[in-house]
C-alpha cells in the first residue's frame, strides 16, 4: 500500500524516479519508486521526532522534452496557493544555481485581501484606499466564497476566479454571480443617494467593471465544471450563493464607508458618462 495519498499517484507516474519519506507517530518510513511502480515495501529507518512528508521526484525524460523545473514558475504558483489559503507557509528552494542557491517563502495571512493588494502593487493608483473583502460559508452549496475587490483609476479590469484553489481562465457561475453582486450593490447604492437621474439606466456591469482588480475564490465539496479542462465552473446554486453574498458584503461596505464609497461612484459615473 502506498505511503501516500491519490494526489501524488500521477506525479509518480510520470517521474523515472520518486522517494517518499513519511515521519508519523513517531517513526521514519522510506518507499522507492520507478516510474509508478514500488521497488521495496515501506520501510522503517528508525525512530523520529519530526512530523511530515517529504516527496523527491525525477521527471521522467522518456515522456518529457524538457525536465527542467522552471524556479519562477514554481514560485507564482505557491504564492498564488498562499494566498487563496491563508495561513499556509510554503518554502521553496531551488540548489542548482552555481553561485548558491535561492529561495522565496509566500504566506499572506490576508487572504484575497492580500492578492489584491499585490496584484494593484504595480500599475494605476487606487480610486479608494481600502481593499474590500469577506469570507462566507454556505451550507448551500456545501463550501465557502472568499471575494476581495478594490477599483483602480484605469479603465481596465482584471478579475481572477478560483474554485478549490485551482484558476478558472473561463469564468463560470461563480464569476457571473460576483458580476451580478456588484452591480446590485453599486446601482443600490448610487439610487438610493440620487447620484443617478431617475430616469437614467441602471449602470452596467461593464460600466461598473472599469478599473475593477477582484479576486474570486470558492471551496466547494462537490465542484461542477463544464468541459474536459475544468477552466469553467458550472452550478446554479453557486452563481446564486456568490451574488448574494457580494451584494450584502458590498452594500454594508458601502454604507459604513461614505467617503470610500462617493469616490467610488464618482469614478464609475463618470466613466459611464464617458462611454
Amino acid at each position: 500500500m502506498s505511503l501516500f495519498g491519490v494526489g501524488p499517484c500521477v506525479t509518480n507516474a510520470l517521474s523515472s524516479r520518486l522517494t517518499a519519506e513519511v515521519r508519523r507517530k513517531g517513526v521514519h518510513w522510506v518507499q522507492e519508486y520507478a516510474r509508478g511502480v514500488a521497488l521495496t515495501p515501506p520501510i522503517s529507518t528508525g525512530p523520529t521526532t519530526r512530523g511530515g512528508t517529504t516527496i523527491a521526484f525525477w521527471p521522467d525524460t522518456d515522456i518529457f522534452e524538457t525536465a527542467e523545473c522552471s524556479f519562477a514558475v514554481l514560485a507564482e504558483r505557491f504564492r498564488e496557493l498562499a494566498f487563496l489559503n491563508r495561513g499556509l507557509d510554503i518554502s521553496l528552494t531551488d540548489e542548482r544555481p552555481a553561485g548558491g542557491s535561492r529561495s522565496v517563502r509566500c504566506r499572506f495571512p490576508g487572504g484575497a485581501r492580500d492578492f489584491v493588494a499585490f496584484l494593484d502593487a504595480q500599475g494605476e493608483a487606487s480610486v479608494h484606499p481600502d481593499v474590500i473583502d469577506f469570507e462566507r460559508e454556505d451550507p448551500r452549496i456545501a463550501g465557502t466564497v472568499e471575494v476581495a475587490l478594490r477599483w483602480r483609476g484605469s479603465h481596465e479590469e482584471r478579475l481572477h476566479s478560483y474554485a478549490n484553489s485551482e484558476p478558472t481562465p473561463y469564468g463560470g457561475t461563480h464569476m457571473a454571480g460576483f458580476r451580478d453582486g456588484v452591480a446590485a450593490a453599486v446601482n443600490a447604492h448610487v439610487r438610493e443617494r440620487r447620484l443617478l437621474a431617475e430616469a437614467a439606466p441602471d449602470l452596467s456591469v461593464d460600466q461598473i467593471g472599469h478599473g475593477l482588480t477582484a479576486v474570486v475564490s470558492v471551496k466547494l465539496d462537490r465542484p461542477e465544471f463544464s468541459g474536459s479542462t475544468r477552466g469553467m465552473l458550472g452550478g446554479a446554486a453557486v452563481r446564486t450563493s456568490v451574488a448574494k453574498a457580494v451584494r450584502e458584503h458590498l452594500g454594508t461596505w458601502l454604507e459604513r464607508h461614505p467617503e470610500q464609497a462617493a469616490a467610488i461612484a464618482g469614478r464609475i459615473i463618470q466613466g459611464a458618462h464617458q462611454d
